[in-house]
């Protein structure tokens, strides 16, 4: 009698930069333990494929237009709960350690880790476990040796352009539309999205708004 053949691990990948995806795509596709369902470029069709294609693990970058990976990793926790998540980033700042470790990641991946590294993050992220780069690791650990539990600058009064852009995608502008509107690049919209989420420790569209409605720094009903 034939034993069945061991699962393939699915994967869905994320990263808005193709050359990138490319890369990491044709790797992990040579893995015989590994299936890659799909890709995406942006948090808010990484969560569309993700209930689609019901991946063990996702591949997560960062910095994203539409719906960064922060945004998209809380929204990933509620509606496709088995999902593993597994960031893969250039970033290695305290703050980002700390939001994505808030956020509920099973694994934060520095873009510069060997190949062999990537593969068994994700299959130590599948088993159940957690996995840091070495470098995320010494963050973490200089933390709890300060006695702080791992913390974003939420409680920092925003500026006054994060409050002129939180305003704008209070009122339902997307990035490139608020870029044109305050002249400035959409990459630098993207960071203040995500500089004011992490200050906010809010991170959806919805809840951005609610906090702006609030703070009567919108006209929108």
């Amino acid at each position: 009698m034939k034993k069945d053949k061991p699962k393939k691990i699915k994967l869905l990948l994320v990263d808005d930069h193709p050359i990138v995806l490319d890369g990491i795509k044709s790797h992990l596709c040579a893995q015989p333990d590994f299936e890659v369902v799909g890709d995406a470029a942006n948090g808010q069709e990484a969560l569309r494929k993700a209930k689609l294609l019901l991946p063990d693990v996702v591949l997560m970058d960062i910095s994203m237009p539409h719906m960064n990976g922060l945004e998209a990793m809380t929204s990933l926790r509620k509606q496709v709960p088995n999902a593993k998540i597994l960031v893969l980033t250039m970033h290695d700042s305290r703050e980002y350690i700390a939001q994505v470790v808030r956020s509920g990641a099973r694994g934060y991946l520095l873009k510069d880790s060997a190949p062999a590294e990537l593969v068994g993050a994700i299959k130590a992220v599948h088993g159940g476990e957690v996995y840091f780069s070495p470098s995320v690791s010494k963050v973490l650990i200089e933390e709890m040796a300060d006695g702080r539990k791992p913390s974003g600058p939420e409680q920092q009064p925003l500026t006054d352009r994060e409050r002129e852009v939180l305003s704008l995608i209070a009122e339902g502008l997307l990035n490139k539309q608020i870029a044109d509107r305050l002249g400035i690049g959409v990459r630098t919209i993207e960071t203040h999205r995500e500089r004011i989420m992490r200050k906010l420790d809010i991170h959806t569209v919805a809840g951005l708004t609610k906090y702006a409605i609030a703070r009567g720094m919108t006209t929108m009903p």
